[in-house]
């Protein structure tokens, strides 16, 4: 029984120590505009620091911002510069409130998404950027990129592929710890 439960212990061990690792993506960690900030003439630009390097790529970093009526106010791509993200404002327009969505490419390769906001509380007298220059937006939640199945893999096959492994090590100890005779 002593064995069964050192062999036990150790396979847990083994299991919670490896997992740390594959869910190092990148979290933001500010914004400037800060999330929530209420501003009285517009940025011309936004900085979105995150707590690792982002990898480099036009192709894989996206930030847009969006007025209250939907237009997009960016005036150009995304600019990495380790573990800031940073994208030109064109000059705003109507008060009211403005969303930063950005979709990046993770130090461990995956991609992560998210929306941080600002409101405007005097109108400017910016135009929003032309139709053909609007980048994409960036998803509204992990569901939401989960499925479209751009999102990393899911951690529930993982789980239950560690549950399969312990239950095998367990039966195979018990197999192997019994007397003969």
């Amino acid at each position: 029984m002593r064995r069964l439960l050192a062999v036990g212990a150790l396979a847990l061990a083994a299991l919670l120590g490896s997992a740390s690792p594959a869910l190092a993506h990148n979290v933001l960690v500010g914004s400037d505009p800060a999330d929530g900030a209420q501003l009285q003439t517009g940025p011309q630009e936004v900085r979105l620091s995150f707590d690792q390097p982002v990898k480099q790529g036009d192709q894989y970093n996206t930030v847009t911002v969006v007025g209250p009526k939907g237009e997009h106010w960016t005036s150009g791509p995304a600019r990495v510069e380790g573990s800031s993200v940073t994208v030109p404002v064109r000059e705003l327009g109507p008060a009211g409130d403005y969303a930063v969505g950005y979709r990046v490419l993770s130090n461990d390769g995956h991609p992560v998404s998210g929306k941080v906001g600002f409101r405007l509380t005097t109108a400017g007298n910016g135009t929003p950027a032309p139709q053909t220059e609007q980048a994409p937006q960036a998803p509204d939640s992990p569901e939401q990129e989960q499925q479209s199945g751009s999102g990393g893999m899911p951690i529930w096959p993982w789980i239950v592929g560690a549950v399969i492994v312990v239950a095998l090590g367990l039966v195979l100890a018990l197999r192997l710890g019994k007397p003969k005779g």
